[in-house]
Parts: C-alpha cells; sequence; structure tokens
C-alpha cells in the first residue's frame, strides 16, 4: 500500500535578540529565499510572511521531512543569504528554537489569512503576547525562561 498523508504545520521564529531587523525593501526577497529552500526539500509552501522581528510560515509537509532539519536549513541559509548580500546594516541571525504548530485541512483558509496579515495583527499585540497565546492555545506547557530572549516592546 502507498503511504497517503495530509500533514500542515505553521512555523513561526524570531530575529535573534529579536532585533528589528527585517526590512521592507527587502522582506520579499528573503520570503521567496525561504520559499525556494522549503521547495528544494520537496515540501509546499502555503504562506509565508512576517513583521521586523520574526516571521511565520505555513507548509504541507511529507511525511519523510524532519521539521527540526527542515527549519535548522532555513536559518542556516537564510542567514547566509541575508549577510552575503548585505541585506542589513547589522550582523543577521535567527534566534534559537522556533514554534511549530499543526493544522488540519479545513483551518488553512484561517490560518493562511493570520499569515498574510501579520504586520496588520501587531499593530495590537506584541510577538510575546502572540507567541504566548500560542501556546496556551495549543496546551503547551513552557517556562519563560526557556522561551525566546525578549527584549521588552
Amino acid at each position: 500500500m502507498s503511504t497517503y498523508t495530509q500533514i500542515y504545520i505553521h512555523i513561526v521564529f524570531a530575529v535573534q535578540g529579536r532585533n528589528s531587523l527585517i526590512r521592507p525593501a527587502w522582506e520579499e526577497q528573503l520570503y521567496k529565499y525561504i520559499t525556494g529552500i522549503v521547495q528544494n526539500k520537496e515540501q509546499k509552501m502555503l504562506a509565508i510572511n512576517g513583521v521586523s522581528n520574526h516571521i511565520h510560515f505555513l507548509i504541507g509537509m511529507q511525511p519523510s521531512c524532519c521539521l527540526s532539519d527542515l527549519v535548522r536549513e532555513i536559518k542556516k541559509s537564510s542567514n547566509k543569504f541575508i549577510n552575503e548580500n548585505h541585506l542589513s546594516k547589522f550582523k543577521f541571525n535567527w534566534q534559537e528554537g522556533f514554534g511549530a504548530f499543526s493544522y488540519s485541512h479545513s483551518q488553512l483558509g484561517d490560518v493562511i489569512g493570520y499569515i498574510q496579515k501579520q504586520k496588520k495583527h501587531h499593530k495590537k499585540k506584541t510577538f510575546k503576547e502572540e507567541f504566548i497565546d500560542f501556546l496556551k492555545k495549543y496546551k503547551i506547557e513552557y517556562e519563560d525562561k526557556y522561551l525566546f530572549e525578549w527584549i521588552e516592546e
């Protein structure tokens, strides 16, 4: 029998130190670059967007994919892309860790809409508030000291 799957994962990660380094002038380049990595790893990018200090993306994932390896490759390669192309005036790095949340097919429209509206959404809510809301919504136990390094917003 063949393998049939339907795996959708929403991934979130931040700029190191939560610095606001992602500029509107080059964020589309970054998103296209990350999309290319996802596609080259034979995964499907469904949505990608963010704000100056973090990004969100939703992928359709194959069961053979190791999520941690994929995120590690995205971070490593996009760090190099940003720094080698001098997109940021400052040394760019992603922060350690990430959030990953699974969804069913029936939720995709809502998740894609949420990702597409990141700039509007973050006029009302900080990244810290948003991330902690995700952890609570999915009943993920956490300790503040192991979350991202937060700078006060």
